[in-house]
């Protein structure tokens, strides 16, 4: 593009690039509608960029007439190089989302559906407010908890497809990146998408069960005490099967992170150690360290910070030593692998220096690290 001056207002105040699909927010500002999506939704920002005012209502409306000006501009100056703006597709309405909810009446329907809403909650991140705030929310949790497993059992052609919707269902609703109010109403008062969520983990397809365990993640985030108390032990065996299988690495980062969330509460952390989660969950952490990156071993050792904090009963601090989890951490404080880490391998050992310092589970080389 040869050096022209592009008029100021079609320059977006985020991004500082032509606009390609220029919207008015509730401020009287206008942005691309790609940055201030990514502000106001990925970024949970509340506030207009340019003004600092609050954005009561993040209905953004299409500027068409400087979209006009716009495209006209760029045809004029497309000897200069400037490319031409095409028109953009215009979002969907809740009027046309309802519609597609309200037509999925049979199985063949709701797959129908589901793939449609996908498509739909892909293209930008208006589109997925708005399939939250028509009611998808609800019908794509039906489809979850309503699942029948035991009817697919001893069918494999019928498996493959009726396993499907729930892959393709927890799949939207973990990406929509549900609003806090969405989540809490998932939650409910007693748990009971909990429960649907620990089913998934037990019987459903990899896929599944990797989107329960990040989608749980989320609700978490947003749960009160009194919710996190009352997990049942169901929650905590499964989470030990999805770590064992190693279904993905996000999954078990997932599982490792949910597990030093919801630990510290009531008696989860027995709840953990009789499930088994912590022989499988400190293997997968202690391979991190000093093998992946620094910012690798920091995250690992914060999850044994964790682990070692509310959940360090004796089976725990056992399965530790005989893993090589202390001689790993030993082995940190003589490395240079960031100050942060090396404190926190640091705290570990003294935590329970009582159990670990005098085992021959730690080699003598490494004993000399071990902090006062």
């Amino acid at each position: 593009m040869d050096d022209i001056d592009v008029p100021p207002f079609f320059i977006c105040p985020i991004s500082l690039e032509i606009m390609k699909d220029p919207v008015t927010v509730s401020t009287g500002i206008t942005y691309d509608r790609e940055s201030i999506e990514k502000w106001l939704f990925s970024g949970k920002n509340t506030t207009c960029p340019v003004t600092k005012q609050v954005i009561s209502d993040c209905e953004l409306t299409p500027n068409h007439t400087l979209r006009r000006l716009i495209q006209s501009w760029c045809m004029l100056n497309a000897s200069h190089g400037i490319e031409r703006i095409p028109t953009p597709k215009p979002p969907i309405s809740k009027v046309q989302i309802i519609k597609l909810l309200n037509d999925a009446k049979s199985p063949q329907q709701q797959i129908k559906c589901l793939k449609s809403l996908q498509s739909i909650a892909s293209e930008n991140a208006t589109n997925k407010r708005c399939i939250e705030s028509s009611g998808a929310v609800d019908f794509l949790a039906s489809m979850v908890s309503n699942h029948d497993y035991s009817a697919v059992e001893g069918s494999l052609q019928y498996e493959f497809e009726s396993m499907r919707p729930t892959d393709e269902a927890l799949g939207i609703l973990y990406n929509l990146q549900l609003s806090e109010a969405s989540l809490h109403n998932l939650l409910g008062e007693n748990g009971d998408f909990i429960v649907s969520l620990t089913r998934v983990m037990q019987r459903g397809s990899y896929n599944s069960r990797a989107y329960a365990v990040l989608l749980l993640k989320s609700m978490v985030e947003v749960a009160d005490p009194m919710q996190l108390t009352n997990l049942r032990p169901e929650l905590f065996i499964e989470l030990t099967g999805v770590l064992h299988d190693q279904i993905s690495k996000q999954a078990s980062k997932t599982c490792l992170q949910l597990l030093a969330d919801i630990c510290p509460w009531g008696r989860n952390r027995i709840k953990a150690a009789e499930a088994g989660v912590h022989g499988a969950g400190v293997a997968i952490v202690s391979k991190k360290i000093l093998r992946v990156s620094q910012v690798a071993s920091e995250r690992a050792v914060r999850i044994l910070l964790s682990i070692s904090k509310f959940c360090g009963t004796t089976m725990v601090l056992q399965e530790m030593l005989q893993l090589g989890v202390v001689a790993k951490l030993c082995l940190v404080l003589q490395m240079d692998c960031g100050f942060k880490t090396k404190e926190k391998a640091r705290e570990v050992l003294k935590l329970h220096a009582r159990v670990w310092k005098s085992s021959p589970c730690v080699p003598s080389t490494l004993l000399s690290s071990y902090p006062a």
